[in-house]
């Protein structure tokens, strides 16, 4: 029945519900998209219009998820501006290599971390530059070079027409897994701003180290979100039970680098399971572990360093293994009808270089679909 037939027939009958079709979702691009987190996450507000990612790998999970959506397999610098569609909202999770504290810490302008100057690039080469940008990346970019890498993202956004600021969301308020990121969010100047969105100063979204960046510029916008309800699942909720553990004699290898003082802990904590990195201490390997029931941030799979162990009660002992990548899908928020294709190496990359799926959504939900007009009205 078309509207204007039930406007007619309303005269005579008693009014009914009508499901009016729902105003479509405004567009977003998703920049150097991985394995497609944030386009789940977005989906409720946003409507994915283009992607792309230089990673087969991890393509071949985005292209299992979303079916149907255009995503381009190729480098950012060789993406034009003007092949790509107009969007209310341009997202770019940009490489975090070169700002990382684990990495050389080259700064914004080397190779990797520098192809976020390739996203702006692409958005002055757009018929028009959308109206919402979000750049994410690691804690590391507010500290890389005492600041000065957030300070350039930050003025050549400002030169092209955006008000900026920037917050740090942790995706431990969300899932059991630390893992803060720091997201930079402009407006275009042309667009108004509700005021349920802003803050006079900083709020819970802004430590110290945001604090001591918007102190460098003197354009610099405290987005404001409400503080999300305390977390109720632990690491010991999404561990899988069944998961094979390592054979007694390498557990016992990775037992043996664990510190004295941290073993006693665990025996005394009456946890079932800790998470672990190995590290280097005083020039000797060892496994740390934490005592809060919260993995460690999930990392790709370059380096054994890099590998997050668990340690398991067995029994009366211990033993130690690797995370699942279904554990690892859980601590990054992702559905259990998330597909992960290819191997378990593969799904460790996918999951360990994404965004976790709730801390995108609040974003979403609190404050980028506010910014987008007309959607305040309806989100």
């Amino acid at each position: 029945m078309s509207t204007a037939t039930c406007l007619a027939a309303s005269a005579v009958l008693p009014a009914v519900p009508v499901d009016v079709p729902r105003p479509m979702k405004p567009a977003f691009l998703d920049f150097f998209a991985g394995s497609g987190l944030v386009s789940h996450a977005l989906a409720q507000w946003f409507d994915l219009a283009w992607a792309n990612d230089i990673c087969g790998k991890k393509a071949e999970v985005f292209t299992a998820n979303h079916p149907g959506k255009p995503f381009e397999l190729k480098s950012v610098a060789a993406v034009r501006g003007g092949d790509i569609p107009n969007a209310a909202l341009s997202w770019a999770s940009f490489p975090c290599q070169d700002l990382s504290l684990a990495g050389a810490a080259k700064g914004i302008r080397a190779s990797r971390s520098g192809l976020v100057w390739e996203w702006l690039r692409v958005m002055d080469g757009m018929e028009e530059r959308p109206p919402v940008v979000v750049a994410e990346n690691v804690v590391g970019l507010l500290s890389s070079h005492d600041g000065r890498s957030y300070l350039e993202l930050h003025q050549a956004l400002l030169a092209r027409g955006y008000r900026v600021g920037a917050v740090i969301l942790d995706a431990v308020n969300f899932v059991p897994q630390s893992r803060p990121r720091v997201f930079v969010v402009g407006v275009r100047n042309d667009l108004e701003i509700p005021p349920s969105v802003v803050d006079d100063g900083p709020n819970w979204l802004h430590p110290a180290s945001v604090v001591r960046c918007a102190g460098m510029t003197p354009a610099f916008v405290w987005w404001k979100l409400p503080q999300p309800r305390r977390r109720s699942r632990v690491l010991s909720d999404i561990v899988e039970q069944g998961a094979l553990c390592h054979d007694a004699a390498t557990s016992q290898r990775n037992l043996a680098l664990i510190p004295a003082g941290h073993m006693r802990r665990l025996e005394e904590s009456g946890l079932a399971v800790a998470p672990g990195y190995r590290r280097i201490r005083n020039g000797r390997q060892v496994l740390e572990l934490r005592f809060d029931d919260v993995a460690g941030c999930l990392r790709t799979p370059a380096g054994g360093s890099s590998r997050q162990f668990l340690v398991i009660r067995h029994r009366d002992n211990w033993r130690t293994r690797l995370l699942t990548p279904v554990e690892a899908a859980r601590l990054m928020g992702a559905p259990r009808s998330y597909k992960l294709p290819g191997s378990d190496t593969d799904a460790y990359r996918a999951m360990g270089d994404a965004v976790a799926v709730p801390v995108a959504a609040y974003l979403a939900r609190h404050l980028l679909s506010k910014l987008i007009p007309g959607e305040h009205e309806r989100t």
